[in-house]
């Protein structure tokens, strides 16, 4: 910092110091908000002083402060959603601090209000929305610990402009306002989640279970204090806190699940509780258990060709998925209020996502065949050549995530300070998997004829037409070769430390803060893989047969067992011939370690009275990079080598790189929340933000085949990425009915520069004329920045919890549009070109139906998304789309007493499929097609 900034800042601090110094005679006003049983503390209720118009808003304790509050006697006024409200007289002294305890009680009640059930979730999620600093959208459990769904990306899909990305039937990664999950940040109590996955930044929720969750918040807008590394929205998840809640509480969740392909039920379990050991120590906790079996049943097609209007796939292939996912989840925190002034915190999450799974496949390489007949009735023979392959994946993957976050908070009456340091590390580890054994069967003018019907894109179903006679014999499929993972190990892990610091100024008519903070951020990312490819002769599939298939579309015997193949090759392993050449190539290319060290500081104004809050402010943040991965090159025999000379056999050459490189970025922001009426909330807001380019993408991985006639073609990772950058404008008006329910509209644009894409260039392409940072090559694939992307849009949005004659009943529904569109350079040669942005879906919307009265509670909910595109390719007509998918769900609970519950729970009621294709020809062709069918669930919930 110059010597001219720093005394420029004196100045500045002393002016306002002058200007709005406290009062002579001013003491301060604490105090906590609660239900009217005092069984949980209200967050996000407003309190007010009447007389000189001032508010805040509660703390996740329901605790509030007012600093330097003249001498006299006031009115304090609280209001929260679903709850009449609450006024008392309070006196302030001249000096010191005078408290105060407010209980509120639900619209029309004298005794309660509603902290159970969905009336209760709604209450506190719109009063967090009302209050909120920024342009939000909140999800909550309720006082005995019910939050909506199984784990966090599921319970995301009910919010307005999200969008879930799903795998194997369940919700796993969230692209919010149509944006790419990448562009998406998500933070766990506070602290920024690693990605366990190699390739990607993005995490995936579906490996935290919703059980030991108390709040989930998507934040739409930024403030200067806040991490800038979102485009999209940043993602808050809370674990509970012991002062949430007044009362103890201890719950145990029992629970059972069948899905209908699966057969089987699946246990899950889970303990909660929050403990205070007395008025100033806590200990909250949780732990849970899933084990998920369930089936899925898989299409796919590649590989589309347009021969003078014939459209046809080079390679089919049906996959039949047994999977076993176990997920376990602990949470234990030590909340201490060290004083009137301190509370320190200590929190740790641990979650372990594993998964075991058998993929038994039949595959049909039609690259050889001839191919005739028409687009909805296609016959491919063997005069060239056509190739079967049936095999069988047997992978075992684990997934954890951990964090542990110590921190706390002050306030001192004008002055306030907030501090933490934190450790996440998440990681992907797979040793020992066969992933596949393939067992295959040439054939080359045998005689062999097969018929696809494509007239249903979804479900093309394959006959024989002429068979040499050993299509379904075993013996005739020789094992083509065991793709052993001896190792797939990602890690990431982050440490990081903050310290925010500010000073209020109270007004005649409001405060006036000033804000300062700091936070370093220390994470390395790494990848190390060893795949080794093994060969033998004399095994058959005929050696590998176990279980039938549980496939269900069409006939894909004979396939291997699940484990026949895994146990012959380690039981046998020194009968096996390794094929080092292929090994030390593939585990090489890979490979990578990247530093990432963020510094940040900020300064933000914040303006607050009873009806306007400004929060403007500027954000700092420096990234230094070191980056480190293999340069590998793959000569093959009667190749040349780099000195000149000719290669005499396949030859893999592996040279380590390591390249560092330094940016920074100003971020300003600007947000300013109106209350027009005591009902109606205006809000806007503009920022700058930034995504940087993920590990994977930027790490400098080289990786070039080399033919014997000198062709080299390569893959890149691009050292030179830039971070991907947006301005960004919001506008939202919400207004709040008296009673329990919200309207709520936004618009929101966004202006992206250099988001990230993969593109190929040619030899004689720009900008790198077939060298890359030295390499030579005459076709590669490399990471490269986008042109610029324009995403405008809007939200629309209601929720009521009904009195009178509807009395019980909770509706909630939301509708958002995007319009995203981008430019892009796939091939050089052929310049930029439009695109819708991936996983942007023009039209996304939920609906909840509920009733919730006496011990009744039931919910039927509908989500629904537009098709987006997924994958670009060359041509615009095989970019990759997925179909619109709607699902409905239905959750049904009955409470026998006070500590007595049961539930039912009957997800993807309507068999929602999964459907992606491409558009040649103008007609919609299958790249992959999967069904799961639905799964209920069943159980008791125990509170004490």
């Amino acid at each position: 910092m110059t010597k001219i900034t720093r005394n420029s800042l004196k100045l500045a601090a002393s002016v306002v110091a002058f200007c709005v110094a406290a009062p002579a005679f001013a003491g301060d006003i604490t105090g906590t908000v609660t239900d009217a049983n005092d069984t949980i503390a209200l967050r996000a209720a407003e309190v007010r002083i009447v007389e000189l118009d001032r508010t805040v808003s509660t703390e996740r304790d329901g605790s509030f402060r007012f600093a330097n509050v003249p001498e006299g006697t006031y009115t304090l006024e609280v209001r929260y959603v679903g709850a009449d409200p609450v006024t008392q007289r309070i006196e302030v002294p001249a000096a010191g601090t005078v408290g105060a305890t407010l209980r509120l009680s639900g619209i029309g009640s004298d005794d309660e209000i509603l902290v159970i059930g969905q009336a209760a979730n709604l209450a506190s999620a719109l009063s967090r929305k009302r209050e909120n600093d920024m342009i939000s959208d909140v999800l909550s459990r309720d006082a005995i610990g019910q939050f909506p769904d199984q784990n966090v990306a599921e319970s995301l899909r009910r919010l307005p402009g999200v969008n879930v990305l799903n795998d194997q039937g369940e919700g796993r990664f969230v692209s919010i306002r149509g944006l790419s999950p990448s562009l998406n940040a998500t933070s766990l109590n506070g602290v920024r989640l690693p990605s366990p996955e190699n390739d990607i930044r993005a995490v995936a929720l579906d490996v935290i279970s919703s059980d030991i969750i108390e709040s989930i918040e998507v934040k739409k807008s930024l403030t200067p204090d806040m991490d800038a590394d979102t485009i999209g929205a940043s993602v808050e998840i809370e674990t509970t806190s012991a002062f949430d809640r007044t009362k103890d509480l201890l719950t145990v969740k029992l629970e059972g699940s069948y899905n209908e392909l699966a057969d089987e039920i699946s246990p899950k379990g889970s303990v909660d509780f929050s403990y205070r050991v007395n008025e100033n120590f806590g200990v909250t906790g949780g732990l849970s258990y899933y084990r998920r079996t369930f089936e899925t049943d898989n299409i796919e097609a590649d590989d589309w060709e347009d021969n003078d209007g014939l459209i046809y796939a080079e390679e089919f292939q049906y996959r039949d998925y047994d999977v076993e996912r176990e997920r376990i989840s602990a949470t234990l925190g030590l909340d201490f209020r060290a004083g009137d002034s301190t509370a320190l915190y200590l929190r740790g999450i641990y979650s372990q996502f594993d998964d075991q799974e058998f993929r038994r496949r039949l595959t049909f390489d039609l690259g050889d065949a001839g191919v005739s007949g028409s687009s909805d009735n296609l016959v491919y023979d063997d005069d060239e050549a056509i190739t079967i392959e049936r095999d069988v994946k047997d992978r075992f993957e684990s997934q954890r995530i951990r964090s542990v976050v110590a921190g706390g908070e002050s306030d001192w009456g004008a002055w306030f300070a907030d501090y933490s340091v934190s450790w996440a590390k998440s990681s992907e580890r797979e040793d020992g998997s066969i992933d596949p054994a393939a067992f295959e069967r040439e054939y080359e003018g045998e005689g062999l004829q097969v018929g696809f019907d494509v007239s249903d894109p979804r479900l093309p179903q394959y006959s024989v037409i002429s068979d040499p006679g050993d299509f379904f014999d075993p013996l005739a499929y020789d094992l083509n070769d065991i793709e052993f993972v001896a190792l797939s190990d990602s890690q990431d892990e982050e440490y990081a430390a903050k310290l925010d610091f500010g000073r209020r100024f109270a007004t005649d008519t409001g405060e006036f803060t000033v804000q300062a903070g700091a936070k370093g951020r220390w994470r390395e990312k790494s990848f190390n893989g060893t795949v080794e490819f093994y060969e033998r002769d004399n095994y058959t599939l005929a050696d590998a047969l176990g279980l039938e298939q549980t496939y269900r579309i069409t006939d894909i015997e004979p396939v291997p067992g699940y484990t026949e193949a895994s146990d012959f090759f380690f039981g046998n392993f020194d009968s096996f011939e390794l094929q080092e050449i292929d090994g030390t190539f593939d585990s090489a290319v890979e490979d990578f370690v990247v530093e990432e060290d963020i510094l940040a500081g900020y300064l933000l104004g914040r303006w607050d009275s009873s009806t306007l809050s400004i929060i403007g402010g500027v954000r700092y943040e420096n990234t230094s990079n070191i980056l480190s991965g293999n340069d590998v090159l793959l000569v093959e025999e009667d190749g040349t080598l780099p000195d000149g000379s000719t290669a005499t056999d396949d030859t893999v050459i592996v040279t380590p790189t390591s390249i560092e490189k330094d940016y920074d970025h100003w971020l300003p922001s600007l947000n300013l929340r109106y209350e027009a009426t005591p009902n109606l909330v205006l809000r806007a807001a503009g920022y700058r933000s930034i995504v940087r380019p993920g590990p994977f993408q930027q790490a400098p991985r080289f990786a070039v085949e080399e033919a014997d006639d000198g062709e080299r073609e390569g893959e890149f990772g691009n050292p030179e990425l830039r971070p991907a950058e947006a301005w960004n404008l919001d506008a939202a008006a919400e207004y709040y009915f008296d009673t329990n329910g919200a309207i709520f509209a936004s618009v929101f644009y966004k202006s992206i520069e250099d988001f990230f894409v993969e593109t190929v260039f040619e030899a004689d392409d720009g900008p790198y004329n077939g060298v890359f940072r030295g390499v030579p090559f005459d076709e590669a694939t490399i990471w490269f920045n986008g042109d610029k992307a324009d995403v405008l849009g809007f939200e629309l949005g209601a929720s009521k919890a009904f009195t009178g004659a509807l009395d019980g009943f909770v509706v909630r529904a939301n509708y958002t549009f995007t319009d995203g569109d981008g430019t892009v350079t796939l091939t050089a040669a052929d310049g930029p070109r439009d695109i819708p942005l991936p996983t942007t879906s023009k039209h996304t919307g939920n609906i909840s139906i509920g009733y919730d009265k006496g011990p009744i509670d039931i919910r039927l909910s509908g989500t629904y998304r537009d098709k987006y595109l997924d994958e670009l390719v060359g041509d615009p007509e095989l970019d990759r789309y997925v179909d619109d998918h709607f699902q409905l769900d239905l959750s049904a609970k009955y409470r026998l007493n006070d500590n007595i519950q049961l539930f039912y729970e009957w997800i993807n009621i309507n068999d929602a499929k999964y459907f992606a294709y491409n558009n040649l020809g103008g007609q919609r062709n299958l790249y992959q097609y999967e069904e799961y069918n639905w799964t209920m669930k069943g159980g008791v919930r125990l509170t004490f």
